[in-house]
């Protein structure tokens, strides 16, 4: 069993100054859910799935957001002029870019500095430090071009799958051969450096892509949640995620 990379955090970590919340996305998995609204604008707790993503990179100290904007783009930016706690940008895209194309699109505004890179629809838990705080801790750009955020696959609620990720103890991060089943799943939280898209192509293309490069050099790492977690890209995994919010009370106090 990969125990995964090291989990100690240092009073030294830069955090990220910038975010990049990916919100283009259709929301199929959703259903008739998304036909009225945005998959980011789905209610949870008091507010909305792209609330719980604000709200915890303020409070990780993270100065300005760009949010990739597609599928009714115009009731985001509407939203996020409303209640956005942080200054933003929007990156909107005429045709979906994907994961990759979408942040590669975004990059003059991310800056040349590494940043957080998050899915709208990441509902989390933290444990016994805050996740963006234990991820800052952990980046050296000496040595990554990616930090993914992983959740145990054996803790996954409403998963069925084989996982993404081998670890080993160091933290480097391994995709699963065909044949194999990995300890780990990405969980849609990550930090980048901006170098991880050089020489990548323009229009769509999925991060998985750049991904599988920076992990055949060694420079693709990963860190274990040890809170609570949930991918709420569907009907049944939304319904999860607003009992876990309701748990513990306010979006912007869990």
């Amino acid at each position: 069993m990969n125990d995964g990379p090291p989990t100690g955090a240092t009073p030294a970590a830069t955090v990220p100054g910038v975010a990049m919340i990916l919100a283009a996305g259709r929301g199929y998995r959703l259903g008739q859910l998304t036909e009225a609204l945005p998959k980011p604008l789905m209610p949870i707790g008091d507010g909305a799935l792209i609330d719980l993503v604000l709200a915890r990179l303020k409070a990780a100290g993270v100065e300005r957001v760009v949010v990739n904007l597609h599928h009714e783009a115009d009731l985001l930016a509407a939203h996020l002029a409303r209640y956005s706690p942080l200054p933003f940008d929007v990156s909107r895209e005429a045709a979906l870019l994907d994961t990759g194309g979408g942040v590669r699109r975004a990059l003059p505004e991310l800056g040349a500095a590494p940043f957080y890179a998050i899915n709208a629809d990441a509902v989390w838990l933290d444990g016994y430090q805050p996740a963006l705080a234990r991820m800052a801790a952990l980046w050296n750009a000496a040595t990554m071009d990616a930090l993914l955020l992983l959740f145990e696959t054996t803790r996954c609620r409403n998963y069925g799958g084989m996982g993404d990720f081998m670890c080993d103890p160091a933290g480097v991060l391994r995709r699963r051969g065909e044949h194999e089943v990995a300890p780990f799943i990405y969980t849609g939280l990550q930090i980048l450096h901006p170098r991880l898209f050089d020489g990548s192509p323009e229009g769509a293309f999925s991060l998985n892509r750049l991904y599988d490069r920076a992990s055949a050099s060694g420079r693709l790492h990963g860190l274990v949640h040890d809170g609570e977690w949930l991918d709420a890209g569907t009907p049944e995994n939304l319904r999860a995620a607003r009992r876990m919010i309701e748990q513990v009370g306010r979006v912007m106090d869990c």
